[in-house]
């Protein structure tokens, strides 16, 4: 007898804390001297390898934030498609650092970045097939299970496929959620990125992806190289980047949206500026479906 699938909750039961911006050490003394009822953020994403092992004032200015505001933890170092085996280590940290600072979920990216004990210190392409998918699933099921809640994997930025893959990404990311559980971070940027580098058509992918998965957005800018695009996160949001935003808050919306912006950062004012954007861009949805 077939069993009917088991139905998943909007942003798979997670709550929707409106607009973020990522935690700077730029911003630090200006979070510290301002009350928080004017920061004018619904939350913070915070670098995970920023704070662990920090006991500085790094620590102490993140556990000021988290007391007024939600956080979340988004880390660079879990290397869920490697074939170098889960650093536990490291994995007991985050758990040590969740149970600090009570985050509403904890994220990474769909990629690996080293094997053989050496870390690229990059979020480096997987190739996309069905040996590729099983290894990392069960990778997701190890990590939940340490971790003791479902992670949430970002669709990366990409510059080269291998030519053994089988899959288009979207595919990949989509079954590896629905097969786990686990949520996805849905970059808009990064879409877009990959699109012209890669030559796919960026609608296709954002309408591909398991929309009840998707709890967190990302917003950021890259960098013109006129043949290619670089992931820098250190421009505002180019204009691509909105109707891809637009199509995604439409198919997975309500959900948190974060903007990124990690060198040539502004001051906190200017981030505000860059994320009430977004907010445009929702109430432009809303009125186009009371004009339609």
């Amino acid at each position: 007898m077939n069993r009917a699938p088991i139905p998943v909750q909007p942003r798979l039961g997670l709550p929707d804390p409106g607009d973020g911006v990522g935690l700077r050490e730029e911003h630090y003394p200006h979070l510290m001297r301002t009350p928080p009822e004017d920061w004018g953020v619904g939350w913070f994403e915070i670098i995970s390898e920023n704070y662990l092992d920090n006991e500085g004032y790094g620590m102490r200015v993140l556990e000021h934030v988290a007391m007024h505001r939600p956080v979340v933890m988004h880390g660079v170092s879990l290397s869920i498609g490697s074939t170098a085996p889960l650093d536990r280590t490291y994995l007991a940290k985050l758990r040590a650092l969740a149970a600090r600072v009570s985050p509403l979920w904890i994220s990474d990216h769909l990629c690996w970045t080293g094997v053989g004990g050496l870390n690229s210190h990059d979020l480096l392409p997987m190739p996309l097939t069905e040996q590729s998918l099983a290894h990392t699933a069960g990778r997701v099921r190890a990590v939940q299970d340490v971790l003791g809640r479902p992670i949430v994997l970002e669709n990366p930025s990409t510059y080269l496929a291998f030519h053994a893959s089988r899959m288009p990404e979207w595919e990949f990311i989509g079954r590896l959620a629905e097969d786990t559980g686990c949520g996805l971070l849905l970059d808009v940027n990064n879409v877009h990125v990959s699109a012209v580098n890669q030559a796919f058509d960026p609608i296709a992918y954002i309408d591909a992806v398991p929309a009840d998965h998707v709890v967190q957005i990302h917003l950021a800018g890259p960098s013109d190289h006129g043949t290619h695009l670089i992931d820098t996160h250190d421009h505002p949001v180019p204009d691509a980047v909105w109707p891809l935003y637009a199509r995604a808050w439409e198919r997975c919306g309500p959900v948190a949206t974060l903007l990124e912006w990690d060198a040539n950062i502004p001051p906190f004012e200017e981030l505000l500026a860059e994320l009430a954007n977004a907010r445009m861009v929702r109430e432009g949805l809303g009125m186009a479906r009371v004009a339609a």
